[in-house]
């Protein structure tokens, strides 16, 4: 299914683990230019469904970043935390369909496997299905996986930025988590479920979410939920070539400076790492530039 007859729905959606680092204001201004481009609606969503890593106040802050910076969200900001009723409605229709199984293998025991099937120590986890059938006596349920189809099971789509991609995701993925042992919800259920709650047409984010797309085309299929359409810009790199991360080490570029400052320091950065070279002398001028510097960037990609 498709949504690209849609009006124009994006989003920006970060987690609430820190401030929000130039890597996360890539993907904030590119989903929210887009968003302009198409005389849009962009929303604001707070992925905060991972409370070990959550930091307090940091949700204020990132929306508090995102206003000095001048990209102001349409409508209300929302909270995974306070629609947790979607995702369990979701997962009783995937029992309904008998789609999910409980799984007892810790991470060891899967990369184990993957190691016994002569694969690089370093290599993607596949989930060999080991608990598809039932648990094994004296296991001990520790997540609640999603069936995927017999291989082959290829997703595929044509992202914005990247062009075709497809994966098999019986073969690359294996059975994947929708329930956390923990509890918590899997980020491939929840966001599933929100954006089409939420009836986003378009999601553009970091390219370091594209495998995970495949999963998500096939969760919406067995949903009855639309595919959105998908662009992936490129990820901020440290200066050891690692994704800019909290859990790497990225800074906040917000501290509390003069708004003209963080123009200076981190928005127009942010816009020359995404293709355009903008001369603004302040953030509305940089704003009216940016809109059209980014349609032009969209007409080169074509």
């Amino acid at each position: 299914m498709s949504s690209s007859t849609a009006p124009y729905i994006g989003r920006f959606a970060p987690s609430p683990s820190g401030p929000l680092h130039m890597g996360s204001l890539v993907a904030a201004m590119a989903s929210y230019l887009d968003a302009k481009v198409h005389q849009g609606t962009w929303l604001l969503r707070i992925e905060d469904l991972d409370y070990d890593r959550n930091l307090d106040g940091a949700d204020a802050a990132i929306l508090a970043t995102l206003q000095r910076c001048g990209m102001a969200w349409d409508g209300e900001a929302t909270w995974q935390s306070r629609r947790l009723p979607l995702y369990e409605s979701a997962l009783k229709r995937l029992r309904d369909d008998r789609l999910v199984y409980a799984c007892g293998c810790s991470r060891k025991e899967i990369q184990d496997s993957v190691l016994q099937a002569g694969l690089p120590k370093n290599g993607a986890a596949v989930y060999p299905g080991t608990c598809r059938h039932g648990l094994a006596p004296g296991k001990a349920a520790r997540a609640l996986r999603l069936r995927v189809p017999e291989a082959p099971a290829v997703y595929g789509f044509v992202d914005r930025w990247h062009g075709a991609q497809q994966q098999d995701v019986a073969e690359e993925v294996g059975d994947f988590i929708v329930l956390r042992g923990d509890g918590y919800w899997a980020y491939q259920l929840a966001v599933v479920v929100d954006d089409g709650e939420q009836g986003i047409t378009d999601i553009v984010r970091g390219a370091d979410l594209l495998d995970s797309t495949p999963r998500q085309l096939y969760l919406q299929d067995v949903l009855g939920l639309p595919h959105p359409r998908y662009l992936h810009v490129p990820v901020v790199n440290n200066d050891l070539g690692e994704k800019l991360s909290k859990q790497t080490g990225a800074l906040a570029f917000d501290t509390g400076t003069p708004a003209l400052d963080l123009l200076e320091s981190a928005l127009l950065p942010a816009a020359r790492f995404l293709g355009f070279d903008l001369r603004a002398d302040s953030l509305d001028d940089f704003w009216r530039q940016a809109v059209p510097a980014w349609a032009e960037l969209l007409s080169d990609l074509k």
